[in-house]
Formats: structure tokens, C-alpha cells, sequence
């Protein structure tokens, strides 16, 4: 089993994320949908230790809070993390493809889906990695 993760770090990448890719979007800055790619592709497939936001979060931000609630399962903010990967790929490559309407439609989705996370708490990409971990029989940390 994973080791549960405070889960305010994810949180905090999702607002970073989404402010970026939204200043990005306003200041039409086709970089940033590659760059984001990246910072959750290291947090995603290496750890918290290699996302740059997440390890912000780690040694600036949480050492002034109270320790969590509670604690979360690691993998469906990875998956989800995953996901915004796969959607700001396909951006980069839309971009790169010279369609950057359907290349900023896909990193605002990714905006609007981790504003949503970040703002409410609700990960639609974490539900679905919980749907299909209760269909799996896949025991889940928390």
C-alpha cells in the first residue's frame, strides 16, 4: 500500500496549474501548455520530491500549517495528474500543429478541471481512478 499524502499538496499544484495555464492563455503564451506538461509528468511519475509545486508546497508552505485532517491515497491525484498530462501533450501538439484554438481548448479544460480541485476539492480525475479502483477491488489508503 502507498504511503497516504497530506492532501493540500495536491491542492496547491492545482491552483498553481490553473493560474498559469490561465495567464498563459490571457497573455497568449503557447509555452506554457508544455511546461505544465512537464511539472506534472516529474510530480506524477517520480514523486512529490520531483514536482516542482509539490515540493514548494513541502518545504515552503506546509511547515507554517497545522498538520492535516487527514491524510489521502497518493494514486488518484497521480492518475489525475496523468490525465492533465495526456490533455496538455495533446495541446503541445496542437500548438505545434499551427490549431491553436483546439490546443488552448484542451489546456483550459485541464485549467477548469484543477480550479475545480483546487477551489472545492472535487478531482474529477481522482473519482475516476476511485471508480475504477471500487470495480478492480483495489484496496484504497485513507
Amino acid at each position: 500500500m502507498p504511503t497516504p499524502i497530506d492532501p493540500r499538496a495536491p491542492r496547491f499544484n492545482q491552483a498553481v496549474l490553473t493560474v498559469g495555464l490561465l495567464a498563459g492563455f490571457l497573455l497568449d503564451l503557447p509555452a506554457v501548455a508544455p511546461l505544465f506538461a512537464l511539472v506534472l509528468f516529474l510530480g506524477a511519475a517520480f514523486g512529490p520530491r520531483f514536482g516542482p509545486f509539490l515540493r514548494i508546497y513541502a518545504q515552503f508552505v506546509k511547515p507554517h500549517l497545522d498538520p492535516p485532517a487527514f491524510l489521502e491515497d497518493p494514486r488518484p491525484p497521480r492518475f489525475a495528474a496523468t490525465i492533465g498530462v495526456a490533455f496538455l501533450s495533446a495541446s503541445t501538439l496542437a500548438f505545434l500543429a499551427g490549431v491553436p484554438a483546439l490546443a488552448w481548448g484542451l489546456a483550459l479544460v485541464v485549467a477548469a478541471l484543477a480550479g475545480l480541485a483546487a477551489s472545492t476539492g472535487i478531482c474529477v480525475g481522482c473519482e475516476v481512478w476511485l471508480f475504477i479502483a471500487r470495480r478492480r477491488n483495489i484496496e484504497v489508503v485513507a
